[in-house]
Formats: C-alpha cells, structure tokens, sequence
C-alpha cells in the first residue's frame, strides 16, 4: 500500500461540551491522545494533529514527539479551517492520500482506520467509512484531490462539500468493527461511558 497519512483534526472548542474536546477523558486518558494513538496503530504515517482550542494546553496531552500544527481561523470558520491546516502540513511529506478523522469520535479505531487506508492505490483514491451504508468518517483523500478540497473546505462541513454528489467516493463499511457515535455534549460523554465502561472502544 502506498503511504497514508493520518489527519486529525481536533481543534473545536466543544462549547457545547463545556471545554476543549481535546481535553476530554476516557478512560484517564484525553481524547486527542487517544485518537492520534489510534492512527499510529493503524499504520498510518505522518500522524498530524490539528489543534485550536486551549493551546497550549491542549497540545501538552499528546504523546511525546507528536507532531501537531496551529488552525488559524477554527474558532470562526470550523472546521474546514482544521482541514486546511492539516492538508497544508501533509504537502511536505510524500503521502499519497490523507486518512482525515475527528477527535470526538472514539468508537472509530485502528482496525476501522486501517480498512479505509487499504483504499489507497493511489492519488485519485477517495473513500469514506460507513456504517450500516450510512457514510461518514473516516475520510480518505488522495493527494490529487488536495488542493480541491483545500478550496472548497468552507465552515463546519470540511470536506463534505467537496465530496458531495461525487460518483468516485467508495464506501467503505466498518459497522462490524466501529461505532460512529460523536461526542458533542456531556450527556452524550455520559451515555458513551455508560454503556462502555471498562471496555477498548479501539477494536
């Protein structure tokens, strides 16, 4: 397989959530950790956070040596300003596609990651996981369709104009091995634990 870059864009302030989502804890460990963790164990390489809210607190959880670059703009314009931060971060590397994944997904681990990562034969490649044929993230984008996606990218949607109506997206099925429930406000922080406690969302 050609080399897949992991993109992971973690700079919301999760007002709903109450502070960064960044910072949240599963399990004692924050979610921004937890999710570039998932991405390496994936295979995927560069990993590279995007990070907004509460720098630098938010970029001191992540492991060390983890690479993590600034969205200038994500408080007002979303997250298509992560998308870009990131893209523009990956032009410097050879990685033939991004593997791009959010932060408050947790359900979304490494054998989910690596099965849409397996679709990238090449630069043209883009693809999305899907769960019960409903798409959604992970997204894959190959380099070809880098700087489209950089120019469509507008507010909280990041890609999904861009990829809208689109015949070449594969969909990429990962129910079996994934849940794709977001995290956005405390109650649903509660519900994830609730009924998750004490087990490894990563499978």
């Amino acid at each position: 397989m050609s080399p897949v870059a992991g993109l992971l864009l973690a700079a919301g302030g999760g007002r709903r959530m109450g502070r960064p989502k960044a910072a949240v804890e599963l399990d004692g460990e924050p979610l921004v950790r937890r999710a570039a963790r998932a991405l390496r164990a994936a295979g995927l390489a560069p990993v590279v956070v995007v990070l907004g809210a509460g720098l630098p607190d938010t970029a001191a959880l992540l492991d060390p040596g983890t690479t993590w670059v600034p969205a200038p703009g994500w408080d007002t314009e979303g997250q298509a300003a992560s998308l870009r931060a990131g893209l523009e971060a990956l032009e410097e590397t050879d990685a033939v596609a991004a593997l791009v994944t959010l932060v408050d997904t947790p359900g979304i681990g490494p054998e989910a990651l690596a099965r849409v990562a397996s679709r990238a034969e090449g630069p043209d490649v883009l693809a999305r996981g899907a769960v019960g044929g409903r798409a959604g993230h992970p997204v894959l984008i190959g380099r070809a369709h880098w700087e489209a996606v950089h120019a469509a990218a507008a507010g909280d949607a990041g890609a999904r104009g861009f990829l809208r109506g689109r015949d070449d997206v594969a969909a990429v099925e990962i129910g079996d091995v994934a849940v794709d429930d977001d995290l956005d406000t405390p109650d649903d922080l509660q519900r994830w634990v609730g009924t998750r406690s004490g087990a490894e969302p990563d499978r």
